[in-house]
């Protein structure tokens, strides 16, 4: 459905022309579609894309995250709820959560004798965030390949503790996240959003404290306007008022959660 090719997906998201690219497939096409037909995944489909996320790379081996899908009806409905009741959570064909886990990994090594105090450390917090989503975005991308649409859902952490209680998390866990997975709708309004060009990302060498933001501000600007949004407040605005510790969504005690689930401790 989204055909772009990887020079007409560089433009949009770059404002500008690519000098040359190299065959990229349809990586630079991603985007996020909250609109979905009713047509089901088959469930060997989504073992293929659990297969892609596990071979996603993983520190030392550790694996520390897993999934929780959610397809019967009336859990679907209340995770939903607990994530801002979001439409795209109903609809799409399958929904999981990803989860920082060291429960399983703490349970094998007491079982083979070993002492898993190390997990008490934010090193392995930090690695358990970084193995879900690793594993993420390598199923989405395998999804992508199979023209299956998908939408991150961030609100997973809205209400940590509904979320637990309803997937039956143990301590040592932690819902990070959720995916909605579906094929898009015939009429899904999805589109390429802009980023950041390159050097304001991509440094030589050394950090660059000032990058330039103003010419992306002006193409947001645009895109704000194209999607209905108002065009007055610019990317940095829009941004900035995201993170002024006013639109936490409940997620400021975050931590305090965290660490009753046994996370943090050093």
């Amino acid at each position: 459905m989204f055909t772009e090719t990887p020079s007409q997906a560089w433009s949009l998201r770059y404002g500008d022309q690519a000098s040359s690219l190299p065959d990229l497939g349809r990586f630079l096409n991603h985007r996020t579609v909250r609109q979905y037909s009713n047509e089901p995944i088959p469930e060997e489909v989504i073992a293929g894309l659990v297969a892609a996320a596990q071979s996603a790379a993983t520190s030392s081996n550790l694996q520390l995250y897993s999934m929780v899908s959610v397809q019967e009806p009336e859990a679907r409905k209340q995770i939903a709820v607990m994530c801002s009741d979001q439409k795209q959570i109903h609809t799409c064909s399958w929904f999981f959560a990803f989860v920082a886990d060291h429960f399983r990994l703490a349970k094998a090594a007491k079982e083979a004798g070993q002492n898993p105090a190390g997990l008490d450390y934010l090193e392995f917090f930090t690695m358990a965030a970084i193995d879900a989503a690793l594993a993420a975005e390598r199923m989405v991308c395998a999804a992508e390949s199979l023209g299956i649409a998908s939408c991150y859902i961030g609100a997973l952490r809205n209400d940590p503790v509904g979320v637990r209680d309803l997937l039956g998390l143990p301590s040592q866990t932690y819902g990070l996240f959720g995916l909605c997975l579906g094929y898009p709708a015939e009429d899904a309004k999805a589109e390429i959003k802009p980023r950041l060009k390159q050097p304001a990302i991509w440094f030589r060498e050394k950090y660059d404290e000032n990058p330039d933001i103003a010419e992306y501000n002006a193409r947001m600007k645009e895109f704000y306007e194209s999607q209905g949004m108002s065009g007055d407040v610019d990317w940095s605005m829009r941004s900035g008022r995201r993170v002024d510790g006013n639109h936490m969504s409940g997620r400021d005690s975050m931590l305090d959660y965290v660490r009753e689930q046994g996370f943090l401790k050093r």
